[in-house]
């Protein structure tokens, strides 16, 4: 990674290296000839999930499936909706519902890694997926890419969760997820997500 002409790269320190993220400092002197450490922190790619599935198919299967055939009221519907999951994040202490999202794996294309973690975290796969948007994240601190995918024609499928992850699949009818998305405790992943789905038509 190259820094532009008026900024002058002197050192790169990594300073920890964890199974999650890397972290560490550049020593750059400024166009104003002052010398100053900016540091960093250097994640692998991720994907969010915008996952849209008929509210027939979320009736007829029991929790264990992946679906929990109502939405996060408890109520029932037949309209289309949105599979969320509902974590505990420890960073923060809170607990947050949030769109299905992970970590994509060498060689995998976005797309692919989203119907992978779809199917992992919900139980159910898609038919067809379709990358919204690729962007960084909080570039003031991070070294972090982020897409947005949106999948339908979902079908269930095999949950597999990781030995660190506690979710609870629910479904949110698509015209509330918005709303519902920015209840506190609100995240940047799921509003971005349902934004940039909402803005390209497919909400």
């Amino acid at each position: 990674m190259t820094a532009p002409d008026e900024w002058e790269l002197r050192e790169t320190v990594t300073e920890y290296e964890t199974g999650w993220y890397d972290g560490g400092y550049d020593l750059l002197e400024q166009p104003n000839g002052i010398e100053k450490r900016y540091y960093w922190a250097d994640l692998p790619p991720a994907v969010v999930v915008v996952a849209r599935i008929d509210g027939d198919l979320v009736a007829s299967v029991d929790g264990d499936g992946g679906g929990s055939g109502t939405d996060d009221s408890g109520d029932s519907s037949d309209g289309d909706r949105l599979l969320f999951v509902e974590q505990y994040r420890p960073a923060v202490r809170e607990t947050h519902l949030e769109l299905p999202a992970g970590i994509v794996e060498d060689g995998e294309s976005y797309t692919r890694a989203a119907a992978r973690e779809l199917e992992e975290e919900t139980g159910f796969r898609p038919s067809s997926t379709a990358l919204l948007q690729e962007y960084a994240v909080a570039t003031g601190v991070l070294r972090h890419d982020r897409a947005i995918v949106y999948a339908e024609g979902l079908e269930p499928g095999e949950r597999e969760l990781d030995n660190n992850e506690f979710l609870e699949v629910t479904t949110v009818p698509v015209d509330e997820a918005l709303e519902r998305a920015r209840e506190q405790p609100a995240n940047d992943s799921t509003m971005t997500g349902l934004l940039l789905a909402k803005e390209d038509g497919v909400l």
